[in-house]
C-alpha cells in the first residue's frame, strides 16, 4: 500500500511549502518506487478549494487522524495563534500515530499542539526567537536546516523544506530513490547517512589545515586497512583529539567518514568500471564482498549490484530515474559502531 501523506492547512498557507510538498508527495513517480505516495490535503470547512496549489484532492480536518504522515506548511503569522481547529487536528493526528512534519513555520502550529514540548525543533532563523519566547520548552536549533526526531520533524522553511521532505522519502524509500528524486529535481542529495548541514573542513587554521591534509592522505589510501591509530599518527594528535576534530569538520566520527568514502568509491567504480564486487571490495579496502554488500546495503539502501544496474539503465534512458521497488519500510539506517566499525 502506498503511505498516506495528508498536509493540513486553513485558507491562507505559504505557496512554496505547498507546492513542495505536492512536487515531492503529490506528483506519481511511481517509476522510482511503486508504490509511491498518497496524498490529500485536509482543509479547514471555510477552504473550499485550492487550485492555486494544484491539489485535487480536498478532505476535512478530522480526516487527518486516517493519514501515516502529516505535512503542516508554514503558519503565515507567527504573532497569531493558529485556529483551535487546526491545533487540535494535528494533536489528535500525532496521538492517532501519524509522523508529523512541519515546514518553515509550521513548527509554530506543532508547538501549540504542544507535541514540541522537551523536544528538538528549527524553523526560520527570523523567527526563531519567537518561537523560543512563546514556547520556552521547545528546544529551539536555529542553525539546523531540519531536525528530526523521529514522530516529528520539523525545518527551516524555504529551500530546507524541500531538503527535509527529501529526508523523508529517504527514510520511506531509501537513499537511492532519494538520490535519484534529487537528480531528478536538479537538487543536491543528503543522502548516504550523511548530516544534510555538516560543514565541510575549513582551509584556515592550523588544526583544520591539518586535518585537510589527513583527509587527503586517507583518501589515497582506501584501498588499505587504515586504522584510527594510523589517522591520529599521521595527524600527530591524540586519538581523541581526532575524533573530536572530526566530529567538529565533518559531523561524523574518523571510522564513519572513513566507510563513508569507501563506500562512495565502491559507488564511482560500480558507476565507470566492470569490476567484479570481489574486486571493489579488494580496491576499497572493505576486503571481502560480503563485507562490501553488507555496508553498501545499510549505506546506499541496495546491494552493489542492484545500484550498477539501476546506474546504468539511468544513464542509458537519459531519465535520471530511479531504483523501482527500493524499500519501502519507514525508519532510520543503524549507525556504523561496534563490530561493523572495526571492518573499515
Amino acid at each position: 500500500m502506498p503511505i498516506s501523506v495528508a498536509m493540513a492547512f486553513t485558507s491562507v498557507i505559504p505557496s512554496l511549502d505547498v507546492s513542495a510538498a505536492r512536487e515531492i508527495f503529490g506528483v506519481n513517480r511511481t517509476y522510482l518506487a511503486d508504490p509511491w505516495y498518497d496524498f490529500i490535503a485536509c482543509v479547514s470547512e471555510n477552504t473550499s478549494s485550492c487550485e492555486a496549489c494544484r491539489i485535487d484532492r480536498l478532505c476535512t480536518l478530522d480526516q487527518l487522524t486516517e493519514a501515516h504522515t502529516v505535512v503542516v506548511p508554514g503558519w503565515p503569522d507567527v504573532r497569531q495563534a493558529p485556529p483551535g481547529e487546526l491545533v487540535s487536528a494535528i494533536r489528535d493526528a500525532h496521538q492517532a500515530g501519524a509522523r508529523i512534519v512541519a515546514a518553515y513555520t509550521g513548527a509554530f502550529v506543532v508547538a501549540a499542539a504542544g507535541l514540541l514540548d522537551g523536544r528538538r525543533a528549527t524553523t526560520h532563523w527570523a523567527h526563531a526567537a519567537a518561537l523560543a519566547a512563546q514556547f520556552p520548552q521547545v528546544k529551539v536549533d536555529v542553525d539546523a536546516l531540519y531536525v528530526d526526531e523521529g514522530d516529528i520533524l520539523t525545518s527551516a522553511g524555504g529551500a530546507a523544506s524541500l531538503d527535509l521532505f527529501l529526508h523523508v522519502v529517504e527514510l520511506d524509500h531509501g537513499p537511492a530513490v532519494a538520490k535519484a528524486l534529487a537528480h531528478r529535481l536538479v537538487m543536491p542529495s543528503h543522502g548516504g547517512g550523511e548530516p544534510a548541514h555538516a560543514p565541510a573542513p575549513q582551509e584556515s587554521g592550523g588544526e583544520d589545515r591539518v586535518l585537510v591534509e589527513l583527509l587527503s592522505w586517507v583518501t589515497e589510501r582506501l584501498d588499505s586497512q587504515v586504522t584510527v591509530e594510523d589517522m591520529a599518527q599521521q595527524a600527530n594528535v591524540s586519538r581523541r583529539t581526532l575524533t573530536r576534530h572530526f566530529r567538529a569538520s565533518t559531523g561524523m566520527a574518523p571510522l564513519q567518514w572513513l566507510l563513508t568514502q569507501r563506500v562512495r568509491l565502491a559507488q564511482r567504480l560500480l558507476e565507470t568500471t566492470h569490476l567484479s564486487v570481489e574486486q571493489i571490495a579488494a580496491q576499497t579496502g572493505m576486503g571481502t564482498a560480503a563485507t562490501l554488500r553488507r555496508h553498501f546495503g545499510r549505506t546506499v539502501g541496495v546491494p552493489p549490484d542492484s545500484y550498477r544496474r539501476w546506474y546504468r539503465g539511468r544513464s542509458e534512458d537519459g531519465r535520471g530515474i530511479g531504483l523501482v521497488g527500493a524499500p519501502v519500510t519507514p525508519g532510520r539506517r543503524p549507525a556504523v559502531t561496534g563490530a561493523d566499525s572495526a571492518a573499515c
